[in-house]
Order: C-alpha cells, then structure tokens, then sequence
C-alpha cells in the first residue's frame, strides 16, 4: 500500500472528527469505510485529487427542527426532529425516519452516511439520506402518535418530495406512522404523492414484500454467503436478535429456507426456544397486541426468557443481528465463534463493533455488513416508488423474485470487488469499495457542486 495515500485517509479521518465531535456513531461508520479505500484511491488517484473522500463525508444538508405536541392530558411536549440529507448523486435522498429517544445528530449522520452506499449498491437511482426524532412511541395512544407525526411532518413537508427526498420507515415507525405522515403531507400539499413516502399500507401505494423485503434480503444475502463455501442455510442453527419488522421477517424467510432460529430478543431480554420460534405466536405479540418478548413464555412452556442477557451466548452457526448499532462486541464475537458459528450477516445497521468484526475476519467467519445484507429494505422502498410512479401494482411473488435477485446482485458485487482489491471473501471491504465507487463516479460527472 502507498503510505502516502495512507497518511492522506488518516488525515482526512482526523478532521472529520475534529469538524463533528462527539458524534461517535457516525466516527466508526465513517472509518469503517475509509479504512477500505486505500486501494481504490491508488487505482483511482483522480478521487484523491476532486477530494471524494472529504465531499461524500460531509452531507449536502443537515435540517434541524423543533417538534411541539400534546399528549392526551393536554399536556405540551418538545421533542427534536433531524433529517440529514447527505448525498444525492445517484438520485433522490432516500432513507428511514427513526423515532427513538435515543437519536440525536451523531446517529442519524451515521445511518445517513450508511445509507448512501447501501443505496448505491442496490444499483437502483437513489440518493443516501436519514431522519427522525428523540421521541419515543412506546406507550404512547394511537391519538398521542398521530398528533406527534403530524406536528412533525408540518416541519419535514417543505424538506420532501418524489423527487427531493423520499422517507421510510425505520425503528419506532411502521405502517401506523407512515399513515400519519403521509396523510398530514397530503394535507399540507394538497397533492397525493404516492411516491414521496414507502412503506405506505397496501390499499393506498404501499408495495407487497416492502414489510418482509429487509429480513427477507438479509436472508437471501446468507445464502449467498454460504453458496460460496458449498454449503445452504438448511439445517442451520440459528439466532437473530431483535424482534421487530427486520427480525420477524429474517425469521420466517430463514424457516422457509431450511434453517432453525432459536433465540430472538428485545430490549429487556431474549427468549430461547429448542425447537424453534413459534413465528405466528412472534407476529401476535409484536405486530398485533405490542407486547414484550417475556409474554412468549404464556404460550410456550419450554421455552427460557433470560432477562437482559445477552442472545449472542446461545450457539448458532449463523447469527443474524438485526437489533440496533454496536450490539455485538469483541467479547460477544469471540463467544459465538467458540460455539460453532460460521456466518454473520447484518440484518441491522453496523450491529457489530469494530472489535467484533475483527474478531470474525480472523477466524475466517463468513461477515455481510449492513450496507449491503439489509440493502433489501431500501430496494423494495424502490420498487414502490416505481410502482407508485406508473400507478401500477406487483404481485407478491414478482416482487419477492426482483428482491432476490438484486440481493444475489449485491453480494456477487461485493464479492468480486472485495477479490479484485485484493481482499478476497472480505464483504465489508467490497461493499465499501463498490459503493464508493458507484458514487465518486456519479459526482465525478457533475462537476464540484
């Protein structure tokens, strides 16, 4: 490797820091990356020189904004609302809205930077961008969360648009809140635009398989994964973490698919079940009556609750993270492959410390990262605008079917860039390396701006 080109990447790291402290998420998204193209910037020496790197970093804009409601006592609330418009290259920003009391800045920058290459990847036109707001739907009335996400899209509407900025949904915003939103933006702009928001219900432009398309994808890119060592995810013992919209979905496509999940999670514990999740008592409890994941035990004796463990020390031979950023440390890495694991596919964003994956590359574990396994949420969004565009409407299974193969197409992508650069197997370097690419070249083409 050019130590030059070394220095310049570190440099260029050192003042990203230094320009947005304390945002540590987006610091190791932003490293992750880097750390992967020294060798495309010593192939490609004209994106040293138009300073990729540093523009592709630094979002083209980042909107800010109060969000005023009151709850059903009357009671007046402040939360803050983000949307970080980071990169529209490739087409319009296109990204999740997260409702958690968790987000601030630093995460959505990272799940926004994220989001561009993960985009690129699908091969589809559409931008990188992230939103949402420290507010937490959890508890709250159905009145309470309709008047919170009108209140915040009376502030987003001027920010969107099918041709702009296309939001989803993400953590803490499923269908419920999509309805919301769309229908206060329909309300501001007297304008039904169908495609200026995805994930909208079935009856009014919604897409079938965009509930199941991040899950399923992330299935469809295991495997892939193991197609390349001869093996199938058939007989495989396996564990996703979560129990959202990503893990429900990754479960019941990995049963079809031949393997067995045995543990799932939330925020308070996780549950482990020999013979496998019980996938129509999993949809009861988090897609209808929003309950805990203890409540499992009312329905299956044998089954074992572990409150706050953690779900990466049952043995698996495949785990798929699918909960939230930095869920699997160093520890929890070394743990799973002590116990027989021999693949890792990210249904979440950046799920695994930068400690974890090193720990999976040096004992040679198959490793999909985020950006590319759960890259089939943001694509089937994609379809819908399109479907939305041409007033038309898919079939399930033609659906499913052009999911399957742009999951196929992603991880053969990363797989023959991470060979052509010299890191063959490692997905994390080639999902960098083909997203990168895709949108230096992109910006390339237009000129400084």
């Amino acid at each position: 490797m050019n130590s030059v080109i070394e220095k310049k990447v570190t440099g260029v790291f050192d003042e990203i820091v230094q320009r947005n402290p304390g945002e540590s998420e987006f610091h190791q998204a932003v490293k992750e990356t880097l750390d992967s193209l020294v060798p495309v910037l010593e192939k490609y020496p004209e994106f040293a020189h138009q300073k990729m790197i540093e523009r592709i970093c630094e979002p083209e804009r980042q909107i800010i904004f109060r969000v005023p409601w009151t709850d059903d006592k009357n009671q007046v609330h402040i939360n803050r609302g983000f949307r970080v418009e980071f990169n529209s290259a490739l087409g319009p920003y296109k990204g999740g809205l997260r409702f958690h009391p968790s987000v601030y800045l630093g995460i959505i920058k990272f799940l926004g930077f994220e989001q561009i290459f993960k985009n690129a990847l699908t091969g589809l036109p559409i931008g990188g961008g992230k939103g949402g707001a420290d507010f937490n739907p959890k508890g709250k009335s159905d009145a309470e969360i309709m008047r919170f996400c009108q209140s915040f899209m009376t502030e987003l509407y001027r920010h969107i648009g099918e041709h702009t900025d296309v939001p989803a949904g993400d953590i803490g915003v499923g269908g419920r809140e999509i309805g919301y939103l769309f229908g206060q933006y329909k309300r501001i702009t007297n304008r039904y635009e169908a495609g200026t928001i995805t994930g909208k219900g079935l009856d009014w432009g919604g897409s079938l398989v965009r509930r199941e398309a991040t899950g399923y994808g992330s299935a469809f890119f295991a495997r892939e994964m193991l197609r390349t060592r001869k093996d199938t995810i058939e007989g495989k013992r396996c564990v996703v973490s979560g129990s959202g919209n990503v893990s429900i979905y990754t479960i019941e496509k990995i049963h079809e698919l031949g393997g067995k999940v045995v543990a799932c999670s939330d925020s308070n514990g996780y549950i482990f079940h020999e013979k496998g999740i019980d996938l129509a008592v999993l949809k009861q409890l988090k897609e209808v009556e929003r309950k805990r994941i203890k409540d499992y035990l009312l329905f299956h004796k044998d089954a074992r609750y572990v409150e706050k463990g953690s779900i990466w020390d049952v043995p698996c031979q495949l785990a798929l993270p699918s909960a939230t950023q930095n869920e699997i440390s160093g520890k929890s890495a070394a743990l799973l492959v002590k116990n027989g694991c021999i693949a890792v596919c990210e249904g979440a964003n950046m799920p695994t410390t930068p400690a974890g994956i090193r720990v999976f590359q040096e004992a040679n574990i198959l490793f999909a990262p985020g950006k590319a396994a759960n890259a089939g949420g943001v694509a089937t969004s994609t379809l819908e605008m399109m479907q939305n565009a041409s007033r038309d409407s898919w079939t399930f299974e033609y659906t499913e079917d052009k999911l399957a193969k742009i999951m196929t197409g992603i991880h053969n992508l990363c797989y023959e860039k991470a060979e052509e650069f010299g890191s063959p197997g490692n997905y994390m370097k080639g999902a960098n390396i083909a997203g990168f690419i895709r949108v230096a070249n992109a910006m390339l083409a237009m000129g400084v701006i």
